[in-house]
């Protein structure tokens, strides 16, 4: 079981404490397929909180083992999956164990991210997505909104400001400019529905014609229909552009195109932080950049 890439990936998340959580992974999962009647494949897909394995159930039809060592997250994660699960949009939770955080999976086929698929139908694909999942009636006192995602996003990315190379390019005043419109949009919210809350290109898998796109790794929050559709629109820099992206896809969705641009001017910063830490290219940096003025 090759977990290098992954463990590079776990500790700039969770710190050196993941480090020894990874190392126990294989035992872990090998104790929960043979509890559960898996039969173990290789690491594919895992992200910055989790550690993603396929495998086969009893029957032979192909499925996931997700493990987090953040045990709160992968249980919340699991409750959010059930309450979109009557979109279909969704992969189905098969089993949990709480206490080891971990949960088993459908595996979505042919699962080619958004990123991938012919471009001059994704905006539909995305619409019929939103319309799926927006359709779902949020439970009864659902503890999360928009205004605790972002107070938590700003925080945290925020921390970020402090090294040289991104203080440099992103100042404290484009930052609380950004603060600022993100509170003015969240004031002004007209119509309110249970949103995926993380939905960018690699978060939405092709599920074969009949399906259409199925998102993963929801944090399912209440807020404005515009934001399950920014990240797809601000990847749009140094491409179309964000703008002429925009514009097709608040058509494509039903949404409203100058809430939409707004929202990507709140984003832009963010996304141009992860493109400063990684190096990312200059053309779209700039162009991030001039969404923030």
């Amino acid at each position: 079981m090759d977990l290098d890439d992954v463990r590079v990936r776990l500790v700039d998340r969770f710190g050196p404490g993941a480090a020894g959580w990874l190392a126990d992974v294989p035992a872990l999962a090998a104790r929960l397929a043979a509890r559960w009647g898996l039969g173990p494949g290789e690491v594919f897909a895992s992200g910055a909180a989790s550690v993603v394995l396929r495998c086969r159930r009893p029957d032979g039809t192909p499925a996931v083992l997700k493990l987090s060592p953040d045990r709160t997250l992968l249980t919340k994660q699991a409750e959010m999956l059930r309450v979109f699960a009557a979109s279909g949009r969704v992969p189905a939770v098969l089993a949990t164990d709480p206490g080891a955080g971990a949960m088993v999976l459908e595996e979505i086929r042919p699962g080619t991210e958004a990123e991938d698929l012919p471009q001059t139908s994704l905006p539909r694909l995305w619409g019929d997505l939103l319309a799926a999942l927006h359709a779902v009636a949020p439970p009864a006192d659902w503890p999360w909104d928009l205004r605790g995602r972002f107070d938590e996003s700003f925080a945290r990315i925020g921390r970020k400001l402090a090294d040289p190379a991104i203080g440099a390019r992103i100042g404290q005043a484009t930052w609380h400019r950004a603060i600022r419109r993100c509170g003015e949009l969240l004031d002004t919210q007209d119509t309110v529905v249970l949103l995926h809350g993380d939905l960018h290109l690699g978060n939405a898998l092709d599920g074969g014609p009949s399906r259409g796109l199925v998102a993963i790794d929801p944090k399912a929050c209440l807020g404005d229909p515009c934001f399950d559709a920014v990240d797809y629109v601000v990847a749009g820099a140094g491409l179309e552009g964000v703008e002429t992206r925009c514009r097709r896809v608040a058509a494509a969705c039903g949404l409203d195109g100058d809430r939409l641009y707004a929202w990507s001017r709140v984003v832009a910063p963010m996304f141009a932080i992860a493109h400063l830490t990684h190096d990312g290219p200059e053309p779209v940096i700039d162009e991030l950049l001039a969404l923030t003025r």
